[in-house]
């Protein structure tokens, strides 16, 4: 744990109990985001010249520079899932800057977003910054300025600029029938984060400290590149996944008896810990189980990169940390679970 100023026996700052809810399970609802993106379009916010923008929406925005390079942007940011500060802007960073990696982009530079209760110590904000602009080096990037302010609830996170060439954009739009379906990290950090098990809970925030570097890496290794690629964040595997398939124009179907999950996460769903997102509609799936459905619905925070590769690229992915969860089939943009 980080310690923050005060005696040497005070309990560590509970940064989490200021926050009605953390992580990426803060996100807005899918249906009001997808208003807010058309909201954009019909106000004449359209692509423009960017290679990818909000028709359809990605993960980042993408701007041509020139013939050689592409400017990527994105942003991230949410309420404390953890109370030690190191963890927080570690998560948050790593969180952040997982979308320029599922656009296939190296991250070059990024700016804080930084809102603190007038409670909170400035040695706690302080480590949380500084633990994100390690972690945003550690990537070959830097942290360049931001902004910070004081507001009710906490809040932290990075907007992230990369660079990659226009020609090797990843897109979660282009899923192919045949394709196998990889995942890097595995799921249920949202479920035990609600469960706040000590056993397992450790396991969890190591896993959203790691970054989606390694594994993008793996990905551009040869000159088979993967055909789509997302990262799992606050929508799930489901939702994300429902993403890909829709703009695709294929059905995933995901196996659930080869879902990597995270030790404890499915002792968790099947004794009924709720996340904040658990009453989504899950009636398309009524012959799963509640507790895989619990487990492809739970908030991935700093979650891994699902990626549609062809079947030649699935051992070298596994090699390095992959595991594959499914098929793409020809279909109408559904998400089919086994």
């Amino acid at each position: 744990m980080t310690e923050v100023e005060g005696s040497a026996h005070d309990a560590p700052f509970r940064l989490r109990a200021l926050a009605n809810c953390g992580g990426c399970a803060a996100k807005s609802p899918p249906e009001l985001v997808s208003l807010l993106v058309a909201t954009a379009a019909a106000t004449g916010l359209t692509n423009g010249d960017a290679l990818v923008g909000l028709q359809p929406a990605d993960d980042a925005v993408v701007y041509p520079l020139n013939e050689e390079r592409a400017l990527v942007a994105s942003i991230d940011f949410f309420p404390p899932v953890v109370d030690d500060p190191n963890d927080y802007g570690t998560i948050a960073a790593a969180n952040a800057v997982s979308d320029i990696y599922a656009m296939g982009a190296d991250v070059v530079i990024a700016l804080t977003v930084c809102g603190f209760p007038s409670s909170v110590p400035n040695s706690v904000v302080t480590e949380v910054n500084r633990a994100a602009a390690a972690l945003v080096a550690a990537c070959g990037g830097a942290v360049l300025g931001g902004h910070s302010i004081r507001c009710a609830e906490p809040v932290f996170g990075l907007c992230v600029i990369g660079f990659v060439h226009p020609g090797h954009i990843w897109r979660k739009s282009g899923a192919r029938d045949g394709d196998v379906l990889m995942l890097s990290k595995p799921l249920g950090t949202g479920l035990l984060l609600s469960s706040q098990s000590p056993e397992y809970l450790p396991a969890a925030v190591q896993v959203m400290r790691e970054t989606n570097r390694v594994a993008a890496a793996a990905l551009r290794s040869q000159d088979s590149r993967p055909h789509a690629v997302t990262d799992v964040t606050g929508y799930g595997l489901l939702g994300h996944a429902g993403e890909m398939a829709l703009q695709s124009g294929v059905d995933l179907v995901l196996e659930a008896r080869l879902l990597p999950l995270l030790p404890g996460a499915l002792a968790a769903a099947a004794a009924g810990v709720k996340t904040s997102v658990h009453r989504r509609d899950g009636s398309n799936l009524p012959n799963v189980d509640p507790a895989i459905l619990a487990i492809l619905q739970d908030p991935q925070t700093s979650g891994g990169l699902l990626a549609a590769v062809s079947d030649d690229r699935v051992a070298e992915l596994e090699s390095a940390g992959f595991v594959r969860i499914g098929v793409a089939r020809a279909g109408s943009g559904r998400v089919l679970v086994q």
